[in-house]
Formats: C-alpha cells, structure tokens, sequence
C-alpha cells in the first residue's frame, strides 16, 4: 500500500499571526510594502497584455493597489484590483474564489507565514485562468539576520539556553523550485536585499509591530525579560553599529513570479533533440574524461 504524505510541520500559530495582523499599522511603517509593490508594477508594465480579474490575497492589502493606480495607462488597459486577505495562514484553506477564474493574483508579504508554503502556492495556482499570472514577495533567510544572533546571544548569556524568535524564512534559491512544485510555468525568482537604519533595538521593534511581523511561531516559550532585551540591545550596537550610532537591520525579500501553464508558452526543447553539440557552440574543444581522471 502507499503511504501516505505527512503533513507539513506547524511551525506558525495561526491564532497568535491573526493577532499580529489586527495590531499592524502598516501606514506608520510601510516602505517595504511600497517597494515590493512598485517592484510588482513595475514587472506588469512590461506585459502588453489585459488582466481583467485581479486579486491581491496580502495579509495587508492597499500597498499593491495604490501602486496600480499610480500608473494610469496600466491601470486603463486592465480590471481593478479586488482585496482578498488570506488570513493568518496562506497555506490552510483553499482560497474562496473559483478554479480558473482569475488572470493576476498577487501576494505581498504573506506566504512566509504558510505552514505549508507548496501547498499555499498550489491554491493560488489553482484560481488562475490559463497562462494567467502570479507576482508575489516574501522574507527570505537573510531577514532580520543581525537581530536573529543578538537575541540567540543574549538570552543564552542570561538563560544558558535560548528558544528561536525569528521566522525560519524560505531560501531565496528555493523561490523558482517551489513555483514549479506547485505547477507554474516559466517560473522566475530572485532576491531583494535591503538594509534599513534604525536608531535603536525598540525603534526596530516598533516598526516589526506595525507591520505585524513580530513572532508568531508555534509553541509555549518564556518571554524575553528586559535583562535581555537590553543585553540584545547591547550586543547588536557593538556588533553592528555604525558610526552615527544606528543600527543596520537586513531585509531579504524573495520575488516570485510564474504562470499558470497554457499551450502558447514556450516549452523547454526535448532531451537529445539539440542539433548542434555545446562544446561547438562555445568554440571550446571537448575533453573526454578516461577512467582515472577526476572532477573536484
């Protein structure tokens, strides 16, 4: 008999990211959101083709929107931009639309939140109409990777053992494997990496807040005591700090874009079908290995 697939792993409350999201104030630290949105735009301006039904499935929706309508002669030649939240996490449920009925979804800073991030893309994929399009953004594994090593430091000083804070955040090297796990088509990826300045450890924190990305990681854990915030703090200014005194915090974000197959889409050409050998389109001369050489 076969045996049946395990069920991804939880790594993300549900109850405690919905939390998050009820307490961002995304207006009070939004640059993130505009800079994938734009970067978003940007990639349709490029298209020369209509999307009449789009929908933006963000955890928090608007940045894309109003990106869209910045740009009126995109904005004339497809439909408006519908919000569709996700909720806590992308992964869980099917999204409440039709199977192939929509030509653009896009997903700004939520899908680092699926506990089963294969499966959260396999829904979008499922909505969309043939050789309709996906562009999403995503925290990547550099994210926050300064307050990752302060926080781990710290409390392993005051506790002798220390509990992750952080996301465990995707490769930004998986991006285009897991579009075509989930069956996307000319699947494109590739990372983003922006530092931001920030005075202190709280003034970081506080834009965390806004943006509703502070830890929602499964599981009972002690909270930080403000011994150990304070010693964070410490650490991260005199690992990190520049010379004005801030503090520098990394933001990885992986853009993702793919499309939902359609037999006008180039297809890759058949294994063995090539007419001429890569050693003659190279202009190099071919070396054939004997049986004691070695490659390293």
């Amino acid at each position: 008999m076969p045996v049946a697939a395990s069920p991804p792993p939880i790594l993300f409350d549900a109850r405690r990211r919905a939390a998050r999201l009820s307490r961002a104030r995304l207006d009070r630290a939004d640059f993130l959101h505009r800079r994938a949105a734009e970067d978003a735009v940007d990639s349709l301006e490029v298209i020369l083709r209509p999307f009449a039904a789009i929908v933006d499935t963000s955890a928090l929706p608007g940045a894309f929107a109003e990106a869209f309508r910045a740009r009126p002669e995109l904005a004339a030649r497809t439909g408006p931009v519908i919000p569709l939240p996700t909720g806590a996490d992308p992964g869980a449920q099917p999204l409440p639309l039709e199977p192939e009925s929509q030509d653009l979804v896009v997903s700004l800073f939520s899908l680092h939140w699926a506990n089963d991030l294969p499966g959260a893309l396999a829904h979008i994929r499922h909505v969309l109409r043939p050789d309709g399009l996906f562009l999403g953004a995503l925290f990547g594994a550099g994210t926050l990777k300064e307050l990752r090593g302060v926080l781990t430091e710290a409390e392993l000083e005051e506790r002798g053992g220390a509990q992750a804070r952080i996301s465990p955040f995707a490769d930004g090297y998986d991006g285009a494997g897991l579009l075509q796990r989930a069956g996307f088509a000319l699947p494109v990826s590739d990372v983003d990496r922006v530092t931001v300045l920030y005075p202190d450890l709280l003034a970081l924190i506080r834009d965390l807040r806004a943006m509703g990305e502070t830890s929602a990681l499964a599981g009972t854990g002690r909270p930080l005591t403000r011994t150990i915030v304070a010693r964070a703090a410490q650490l991260y200014a005199e690992r990190h700090g520049q010379a004005d005194g801030r503090i520098p915090a990394t933001f990885e974000i992986i853009r993702l874009a793919g499309w939902a197959p359609h037999e006008s889409q180039p297809k890759a050409a058949r294994r063995g079908s090539a007419k001429v050998r890569l050693a003659d389109a190279l202009g190099v001369r071919e070396i054939k290995a004997g049986p004691d050489d070695s490659v390293s």
